[in-house]
């Protein structure tokens, strides 16, 4: 049984979102720089055509995890003390979801791109199949696995 009110737990639920998103804020913050130094070396003038547009998708993809992960921060200060936190918490929430999808995706255009580089686009493609699922595994298939309660295991405070 907890002891929280919605209004506790709502705050409580912010805060751990909030936290958690600063943590993978500044993951994106440093795969966004690397792409950015990346453009600007002699060795980019020398990518080929496919290399570019991964390039290219995957600094958008950065732009667009780091954009939908910063907007629980942007909806917590445009709702900031109108009684919707809770509301707050859920849509928050997806979006985390959402921009750890694009964040995932974006890691793997830097490993296409790197590997590509570095071995060929045959074991790049080989090499992000691999790191592609072993995101989709951790960050997506294990904790909706985990939802379920195991046999006989007691529930836990949400």
């Amino acid at each position: 049984m907890s002891w929280e009110t919605p209004a506790e737990r709502a705050d409580r639920n912010l805060l751990e979102l909030l936290q958690e998103l600063r943590v993978v804020q500044t993951g994106v913050q440093i795969v966004f720089a690397f792409l950015l130094g990346v453009a600007f070396t002699d060795r980019f003038l020398r990518l080929d055509t496919f290399e570019r547009g991964t390039y290219v998708v995957t600094l958008l993809l950065t732009v667009v995890s780091s954009a939908v992960l910063a907007t629980p921060v942007a909806l917590h200060r445009g709702l900031f003390h109108r009684g919707a936190k809770i509301r707050i918490v859920a849509v928050s929430a997806r979006f985390a979801e959402v921009g750890l999808v694009f964040l995932a995706l974006a890691l793997n255009g830097v490993v296409l791109l790197l590997m590509d580089v570095v071995l060929g686009l045959t074991a790049a493609v080989a090499v992000t199949a691999v790191t592609l699922i072993l995101f989709a595994g951790l960050w997506f298939v294990l904790p909706r696995a985990l939802r379920r309660p195991a046999p006989g295991a007691p529930d836990e405070p949400r």
